[in-house]
């Protein structure tokens, strides 16, 4: 059985030394799978959510929000800006490099309020921002009505920067989620700003939770003249989020600088501990002032010293950062969605956590287009990572965007090839 690193006992060095030994993830899956097409032709997927019959909402990122119902009938139900086709229209919203229509989450009373979340960029203001609205589905499930803007101030990065992948529309976060109490979880990521992952106020890279009218949740506890909606702070751009089946404590997956994607379970006002500002631990001036891309700043750095030159969680700064619970062997190959296996199809591994990859492939690390699954252990109220697997997939790797367990006991992936999978234990 493999046990955790504790990440924050480490020193750098020892840190790099011992994620360069770390082995592997297996290989070996403990279910095939069959496979399933569900919706192909799309306009880059980037998120989905389910009824308990099978209808399911997704968005994709330049297009809108749409519903498939259970034999496969697909409605188009809000569009991005006048996108054709639509039943309504955002005008305000729009797609640009990273940023467009992501999240999407259904109420836990949706038979009751019909109500759906949406998060997606928008030009309503200058600079424009990134939003949480709340719409009505209409009972045949054809349109929405009733907008809401529940969160209107998540930043937005306006223009190009000094920066590799340094376009408008950088990091964003997006997705959205209930947990097990009924609280409303939105991410938000950095937009390539120095200043926002530290900030009190500014609503990038947080983990925020909300009620359902997009005030602070009871019972948040961030530090001391922080925005009260703010949940968890410090991260760089969370594109994973699950709740543990056992304890329904939110974890999250988490992009990494170049190296070190991470999975980190959230303590209710904890720093995630991303900091890229310039002049910190013996870092110099970087590119626009934010030094999150290590190669940019440091020409000839191998992974390790870029680690430890910018580290992702910043122990050294914040000794009481929330730790990762797993750091992708060092590598970053932009991890990106997350869902917990659910059923007793899934044999060792229900109720463990799938997360996907997009294979970026920074910093000439191999290509990870792929899906691992994380059997997860509680331990004197802590909860770990025991074993890694990557599932063997029975079709070809793609970007994978999202995941989301259907309430057929499915693994449902969205990719950004423009398809929609259905991964089903036998």
């Amino acid at each position: 059985m493999k046990r955790p690193l504790d990440l924050r006992a480490l020193p750098l060095v020892s840190l790099a030394a011992m994620m360069a030994a770390a082995p592997a993830l297996a290989q070996t899956n403990t279910s095939s799978l069959s496979h399933e097409v569900v919706l192909s032709d799309l306009d880059a997927p980037w998120d989905m959510a389910f009824l308990d019959d099978g209808t399911m909402f997704f968005t994709e990122k330049c297009d809108g929000l749409s519903v498939r119902m259970p034999d496969g009938t697909v409605n188009a139900l809000l569009g991005v800006g006048d996108t054709e086709g639509y039943a309504s229209s955002g005008e305000d919203l729009f797609c640009e490099g990273q940023a467009g229509m992501m999240g999407v989450a259904i109420d836990p009373a949706f038979e009751d309020n019909r109500r759906i979340y949406v998060y997606s960029t928008s030009n309503m203001s200058d600079p424009h921002t990134n939003r949480l609205m709340r719409f009505e589905v209409n009972e045949d499930l054809t349109d929405v009505s009733g907008r809401t803007d529940l969160v209107d101030d998540v930043p937005y990065k306006m223009e190009a920067s000094d920066q590799p992948f340094g376009g408008p529309g950088a990091h964003n976060g997006g997705r959205v989620g209930f947990g097990p109490e009924g609280h409303l979880f939105l991410t938000t990521g950095d937009n390539h700003n120095p200043k926002v992952p530290q900030s009190p106020t500014m609503m990038g890279s947080k983990v925020l939770r909300l009620d359902t009218d997009g005030n602070a949740a009871e019972g948040n506890s961030p530090p001391e003249d922080f925005d009260q909606r703010t949940y968890t702070y410090g991260h760089r751009n969370v594109q994973g989020l699950v709740f543990h089946p056992g304890t329904g404590t939110p974890i999250t997956a988490e992009h990494g600088p170049w190296h070190s994607d991470e999975i980190t379970v959230l303590e209710n006002g904890g720093n995630g501990g991303w900091d890229p500002r310039p002049n910190m631990a013996g870092r110099g001036d970087c590119p626009d002032g934010y030094c999150g891309y290590e190669p940019n700043q440091m020409e000839g750095m191998n992974r390790y010293e870029r680690r430890a030159y910018m580290p992702m969680t910043d122990f050294e700064t914040y000794p009481d950062a929330m730790p990762p619970i797993w750091t992708n062997n060092g590598w970053s190959q932009g991890i990106s969605g997350a869902a917990i296996l659910t059923g007793e199809a899934w044999g060792d591994w229900e109720g463990a956590m799938a997360v996907s990859y997009m294979g970026i492939g920074f910093g000439g690390t191999p290509v990870g287009q792929r899906i691992d699954v994380m059997e997860l252990e509680e331990n004197e109220d802590k909860i770990s990572v025991f074993d890694g697997t990557e599932m063997t997939l029975p079709m070809e790797s793609q970007r994978f965007r999202a995941l989301e367990t259907g309430p057929d006991g499915s693994l449902y992936v969205a990719s950004e090839e423009g398809m929609i999978h259905k991964l089903t234990p036998n």
